[in-house]
């Protein structure tokens, strides 16, 4: 499909929860059909199930010694706080098979079959650039990771560790982002290796036999370039040829890669059917029109295959992070435009409190109603097929009046659909008041009075087509103001 729905679970914090209801031990079979059904009834395409790989106890243990995780678990749960509540980094994993605490691979095999029964398809985690220290690759196959000496340890602590291994102790580098400290619950694969690269081929075929589709973790960190500048060592490209292979014998997968560093389109020309538009939310974050308009700007082969998001695991909460009416605008914004549209669990009842990757427990959250009936309205608008059949379009906005400077302000584009059915989306991006005009460049307009039916506020407006060809539609909006119209004739 194209512009699809994604939703994310957080799999170890809801199973969890659902033992605590059950007063045992939940696992994949346990979820149940009700919540599906309501995921499907709100319109998503993919759920996403994130942490289901199993995971060992040294990163677990590593997680519950750190003390900015301890600081953050603390703050969350207050006095009730557990120290079991920290179970390690689901990024930190020791083999692609299903963690025995969530079932086995056959419990996903049934949940997939679930999913699929309601028109869903199921996406899971891939982590090609590390693993956990105690996976059994670091005993078995040492080779398989960046090694480091003596010196390197001593004058990067946290970024080296030692190993004891039967033919005695050896320094392992951990997996890390080449601006930041390293991830002290992992250990660097080198892609240098070519065994390497064959293995992790396979555990992505692994991946590719339970699931639809993939996203990939940090993905852009083994591309050759990231890879030789982090750890100065050359290696053969992975992506291109591991994607092909995969899609070779599973048409129809799905790849959708973390990416930061202005390297998504590379990584869609690799194969990667979407990337992470971390660059959108970052924009509309700076709360100014401009910048956001001119990422809008883009061509639609590189807009099509972007994965759009107010938040995620990663990310703080969106109720949290944006004031309510900026909340709004930044998601009108967000989800009407074209890519594949990411929402995370807890999002649409506006949950405030983000939940760290090394917990496997969450507290109760409240619903904040009113962004309830936002996304509830937000997701009925973008159930109509245009918005996943139909050809998007920026449009032009222009002063309403001589140095009348609040029209760059405004974005604007069409959603042009069967039957010349067409729908306006118009954003004042702004703290204050502003007006335009928007030019419709659609000469079938002409000779007809339109009725502007705001699928998001109940407002509607009459105006004759042809002056919203000539002279455009005039607007005056409040600062984070918006309008999804339906234009009908």
């Amino acid at each position: 499909m194209i512009n699809p729905f994604l939703y994310q679970i957080n799999t170890r914090v809801w199973l969890n929860k659902l033992s605590q209801e059950f007063g045992r031990r939940a696992t994949l079979d346990d979820i149940p059909d009700a919540e599906l059904d309501q995921i499907a009834k709100l319109g998503f395409n993919w759920v996403y199930f994130l942490g289901v790989w199993q995971t060992g106890i040294m990163a677990r243990n590593i997680s519950r010694a750190n003390p900015d995780v301890q600081k953050e678990a603390m703050e969350l749960f207050g006095d009730e706080f557990q120290e079991d509540y920290i179970c390690g980094s689901c990024f930190a994993v020791t083999g692609y098979h299903i963690h025995e605490n969530l079932g086995d691979n056959a419990a996903m095999f049934r949940l997939r079959d679930r999913l699929h029964q309601r028109g869903l398809k199921l996406m899971l985690d891939f982590v090609p650039n590390h693993t956990a220290p105690d996976h059994p690759w670091v005993q078995t196959n040492p080779d398989f990771y960046v090694q480091g000496t003596h010196a390197d340890l001593e004058r990067e602590p946290y970024n080296y560790i030692q190993v004891e291994l039967p033919a005695g102790s050896q320094i392992f580098a951990h997996g890390r982002d080449p601006y930041f400290p390293g991830w002290s619950d992992t250990l660097q694969l080198n892609y240098g290796n070519p065994k390497l690269q064959e293995a992790m081929l396979a555990e992505l075929f692994n991946v590719a036999h339970l699931s639809d589709g993939v996203r990939c973790d940090m993905a852009m960190l083994i591309l050759p370039n990231i890879f030789e500048h982090t750890w100065g060592i050359s290696i053969q490209p992975f992506w291109y040829d591991a994607i092909s292979q995969v899609k070779e014998q599973h048409p129809g997968f799905v790849l959708m890669a973390e990416v930061y560093w202005n390297l998504e389109w590379e990584l869609q020309q690799l194969g990667f059917d979407f990337t992470y538009d971390k660059q959108l939310y970052d924009r509309l974050h700076q709360k100014q029109a401009v910048p956001v308009r001119q990422h809008l700007y883009a061509g639609l082969d590189f807009q099509n295959k972007l994965a759009r998001f107010m938040e995620n695991h990663d990310e703080p909460r969106a109720n949290k992070d944006f004031l309510p009416r900026v909340h709004e605008a930044a998601a009108i914004l967000t989800y009407f435009t074209p890519g594949l549209r990411f929402f995370h669990q807890g999002q649409l009842q506006g949950w405030f409190k983000k939940i760290s990757m090394h917990l496997c427990h969450a507290p109760e959250q409240a619903t904040v109603c009113n962004i309830e009936r936002f996304y509830h309205q937000l997701l009925n608008s973008l159930a109509l097929d245009i918005f996943h059949e139909g050809n998007w379009q920026l449009l032009k906005c222009v002063p309403a009046w001589e140095r009348n400077f609040t029209w760059n302000n405004f974005i604007a584009f069409t959603w042009e659909g069967k039957d010349e059915q067409l729908l306006l989306i118009t954003v004042n991006y702004a703290s204050y008041q502003g007006q335009c005009y928007v030019h419709l460049p659609f000469d079938t307009l002409r000779g007809k009075t339109y009725q502007l039916q705001d699928l998001m506020n109940d407002v509607s407006y009459d105006r004759l087509g042809d002056n919203l060809v000539s002279r455009g539609l005039y607007l005056d909006l409040p600062g984070w103001g918006y309008h999804v119209f339906d234009l009908i004739s």
